[in-house]
């Protein structure tokens, strides 16, 4: 197999949940390009038929499924509309998650009287939104000869970051997760299943973009800390996620299950120093 067909997507088909945000824009853009039918999923019904009529327009194929990834009557809904559309699902990218304001605690409020309730929402989209969309998917992936599910960590997950509890908690809860899953895929479908994981450094989402920038767009102090602390010095963009994303969805990753790809501009490995 050439390497152009090894990292070709032609003739997949793939559902991306968290698909009408910053990040899932990026995501279904680059899996139209790499030539999947794609399932563009999310609660912003305007910004799904956006976002499929413009890949369509490319000439790509695409779907927008308006659900809820905590909602599980939804996103059957959804599977069914997929499976009607296209035949089959290949693969399945969950990038619904994120942060909230009830899952944020200030340096200045009390510890020990944290929103406790706000955490657990955080913690529950993060980590039940990325394992019941598997659940209801995957049976469609199952029936076919190579299937993938990438999963979204963070360095959330890796590093103790200030004021966001319930989205830390979330993030490596899916570690363990994307671990555990792959295991037991690979123990019922040998290598029929892959399950792996991006883990993004910091990138600009519109969740996170009132912690790291003033109104007048200088950046905080916490945004300061995050590019003193990133050898690049800068943000990430949302297409430098896409390449890894292909990989793990096309067939040049065969052979990969249970890892997570890195892409932080060298966050997680500078000391500070």
């Amino acid at each position: 197999m050439s390497v152009e067909k090894m990292f070709s997507l032609e003739g997949k088909v793939v559902v991306v949940t968290g698909a009408t945000g910053v990040l899932g824009g990026a995501f279904v853009e680059a899996i139209a390009e790499a030539g999947a039918a794609v399932g563009i999923l999310g609660r912003t019904a305007v910004v799904a038929e956006e976002r499929a009529e413009k890949i369509k327009a490319a000439g790509g194929k695409a779907i927008p499924l308006v659900a809820d990834v905590m909602k599980e009557e939804e996103l059957n809904r959804a599977k069914d509309l997929m499976l009607k559309e296209f035949g089959k699902i290949d693969g399945l990218v969950n990038g619904a998650g994120g942060n909230m304001p009830i899952g944020i605690l200030q340096h200045e409020q009390d510890l020990f009287r944290m929103n406790l309730e706000g955490m657990k929402t955080v913690m529950d989209i993060n980590l039940w939104g990325t394992i019941l969309p598997t659940q209801v998917f995957g049976p469609a992936l199952a029936m076919n000869d190579t299937a993938s599910i990438v999963n979204i960590s963070s360095m959330n997950s890796k590093q103790a970051v200030t004021k966001v509890l319930g989205y830390n908690l979330g993030k490596a809860a899916v570690d363990c997760y994307n671990e555990w899953f792959a295991v037991e895929l690979a123990n019922r479908y040998g290598d029929r299943i892959r399950m792996n994981a991006l883990t993004p450094g910091f990138f600009l989402t519109e969740q996170n973009r009132k912690l790291v920038w003033h109104p007048d767009g200088t950046l905080s102090a916490r945004g300061q800390a995050i590019i003193n602390n990133t050898p690049f010095k800068r943000f990430g963009k949302p297409e430098e996620l896409t390449g890894a994303l292909i990989w793990l969805l096309s067939d040049a990753s065969r052979f990969v299950t249970g890892s997570q790809v890195v892409i932080d501009g060298g966050f997680s490995i500078f000391s500070g120093v």
